[in-house]
């Protein structure tokens, strides 16, 4: 069980939102999990972090200043380094049209805006484990 623990402890979760609240609201909800989280204020930044910090999961806003989330996205995915890493969109955009393009790019799941926190923090226990195999 501690194992189990321990290695959930390794797990790195980057939040991209250039909104504090939001940020603040997916931190607080991570918070407790065991998980190391790192933040990032914009799409630029986002990459940057990720790239450095080759993070396990990503929370990724679509609609930021510098570089919108699906470029984010498909860089992340383009790279060889960051690859593998899960990448949940977060964003008010809900249309089907939307959604395709986070797919196009990589993304591995879509959660619109407003969501539930429980909602989003079960979806990133669910991927983290799959991956785990």
């Amino acid at each position: 069980m501690a194992k189990a623990r321990d290695k959930e402890a390794r797990r790195k979760i980057l939040l991209v939102d250039d909104e504090a609240p939001l940020r603040m609201l997916m931190a607080a909800t991570l918070d407790g999990s065991g998980y190391q989280l790192f933040e990032a204020t914009n799409g630029e930044e986002g990459l940057e972090v990720a790239l450095r910090e080759k993070p396990d999961l990503i929370l990724l806003d679509v609609a930021m200043p510098k570089m919108n989330g699906f470029e984010v996205c498909r860089r992340i995915k383009s790279d060889p380094t960051t690859k593998d890493t899960v990448v949940i969109m977060l964003t008010a955009m809900s249309q089907q049209s939307d959604y395709n393009q986070g797919k196009e790019t990589g993304a591995d799941a879509y959660f619109t805006k407003p969501f539930s926190p429980i909602a989003l923090l079960n979806k990133i226990k669910e991927v983290l484990a799959s991956q785990q195999g």
